[in-house]
């Protein structure tokens, strides 16, 4: 049973856009929870590149907002109407909906929750939702990696870079990192990249051709936008696919289709996660998916950076400075 009251919690708001100084820790309300809903009480919360284009409006919101699009948490409360779950339960979530992860508590859609299993530790679940079914709907929908295709990523080090070059070389692909120092370098070859370019995109192409035979890759995974952009199609083989799913540089410039019939018939998609897990059938599928490579141990978690709830300021600074590896999570006190 819900009760009328509302309480408060703890939460990061911003009211307007901009760097971290728009990053606010405030108490904010908190209703009971509406039919359908739950209350979660956080556990750890996953930190994405993407929370930082919403609080510099590159990717704009209704202010003032809450951050933070996935985290791992326990069931405070069911709201009227929910099955399947129970007070206490461990799960997992990744919402397209209002964006509030960088809270000690919040209510969710019943339907965006995944059951966290035992053996999967909340911090591991918080830093590997959101990125390993990023990794997963890459690599198997919007373009199907094969074994022996040329596969070829960017940010290899990153979140997100080290479930696709762990997940590709698990299926036989021959995978590029490109990373921007020496130690990300040695990161991304011990996750599964037989190659690592630490180069500028003035040179990416030609290096990458010296690499493939002169043939190109069969694919770009691209999340760094416009500095890369032409370089990665520069990159390609002949019917190779771009896919653009970031935009850490700024977003990429536009291109004439003709651009790419010059460059050989190449392929272009700018997909987002959650058009591929839009029901919870596909979700669930995907997330079984992951926490079995997770278990399997062919996908290793890297949680590398840790911040309070609170500093969320600093978690982001580091991201946007290119400082971090693998994954960074925000704890509640």
């Amino acid at each position: 049973m819900t009760s009328p009251e509302t309480d408060q919690t703890k939460a990061i708001r911003i009211h307007a856009f901009g760097d971290t100084s728009v990053l606010q820790w405030e108490s904010v309300a908190l209703p009971s929870p509406a039919p359908g809903e739950v209350r979660l009480h956080h556990t750890a919360i996953g930190v994405n590149f993407i929370d930082t284009y919403h609080r510099s409006g590159l990717y704009p919101l209704t202010l003032p907002t809450g951050l933070g699009s996935e985290a791992s948490a326990v069931i405070e409360q069911l709201g009227s109407g929910v099955t399947g779950f129970h007070v206490g339960q461990r799960v997992v979530y990744a919402g397209r909906g209002p964006v509030d992860g960088y809270s000690e508590r919040r209510n969710v859609p019943a339907d965006w929750l995944i059951a966290l299993p035992d053996d999967i530790d909340d911090e591991v679940g918080a830093a590997s939702l959101l990125k390993g079914l990023t990794a997963w709907f890459l690599i198997h929908r919007s373009y199907r990696v094969c074994a022996g295709d040329w596969v070829l990523v960017h940010a290899a080090a990153g979140g997100v870079g080290q479930f696709l070059t762990q997940w590709a070389a698990h299926l036989g692909a021959k995978v590029i990192g490109v990373v921007s120092s020496a130690e990300k370098a040695a990161l991304a070859l011990r996750n599964g990249c037989q190659h690592v370019l630490t180069s500028g995109p003035a040179e990416l192409a030609g290096e990458v051709r010296a690499l493939t035979d002169a043939a190109g890759v069969a694919v770009v995974y691209d999340s760094v936008g416009a500095a890369t952009f032409e370089a990665s199609l520069d990159s390609l083989a002949r019917h190779g696919v771009m896919v653009s799913y970031g935009n850490a540089s700024g977003p990429p410039p536009p291109i004439a289709p003709l651009d790419l019939a010059r460059r050989g018939s190449l392929y272009l998609t700018r997909p987002v996660l959650f058009d591929f897990i839009a029901d919870a059938s596909e979700r669930e599928a995907a997330a079984d998916a992951l926490f079995g490579l997770i278990r399997d141990g062919v996908l290793k978690v890297a949680v590398n950076q840790r911040f309070a709830l609170a500093d969320a300021a600093s978690a982001h600074r580091a991201l946007e400075a290119r400082a971090t590896t693998g994954a960074t999570v925000l704890l509640p006190d």
